[in-house]
């Protein structure tokens, strides 16, 4: 099983290109607004950037607060979204405890990182790499990197394809 790591965000530059990769490639649309990783300042363009990206809780707080059921487990950690069952009440991106579960602005969708690994070639600084999942962890309790820091790391299903895992 594959996870999706963003391990080396002191060198992004903010160029948003994985995120528009995501948009694109995974949900069909051109809007960094609308992808599973969000790119945003730390502070002011001297303080660099971060990414908001699921890291792939297990169990999934979001899963659990979904009422039905369009968030499920994924094995490994992370979860599958079925769109055709999601409400659009935002219980599962308040639930996220590392906010990395993004509503869209148009239609108020949930869009979080499936860890399919498609933005990790449209990074320029190499920021973003896909990594095997260790044993899984309930890394929730953690923080956002999975090791115990606080800081946000660095109609169909949704899933990672077979090639990912």
């Amino acid at each position: 099983m594959k996870i999706l790591r963003a391990s080396r965000m002191e060198q992004c530059i903010g160029c948003y290109s994985c995120s528009l990769a995501c948009a694109r490639l995974v949900h069909g649309q051109l809007s960094w607004s609308n992808a599973g990783i969000a790119i945003r300042s730390s502070g002011g363009m001297t303080t660099g950037f971060e990414a908001r990206v699921c890291v792939a809780c297990d169990p999934a707080a979001c899963a659990r607060a979904c009422p039905t059921g369009a968030l499920a487990q994924r094995r490994g950690g992370g979860v599958k979204v079925r769109r055709e069952l999601c409400i659009r009440c935002g219980q599962c991106a308040e639930a996220c405890p590392v906010g990395a579960i993004h509503l869209g602005r148009d239609d108020g969708a949930p869009y979080v990182c499936i860890h399919c690994g498609r933005c990790v070639a449209f990074c320029p600084q190499n920021c973003l790499e896909l990594v095997e999942a260790a044993a899984p962890t309930p890394r929730c309790e953690l923080g956002a990197a999975g090791d115990g820091s606080d800081s946000p790391n660095s109609g169909r299903d949704e899933e990672a394809p077979d090639a990912a895992r």
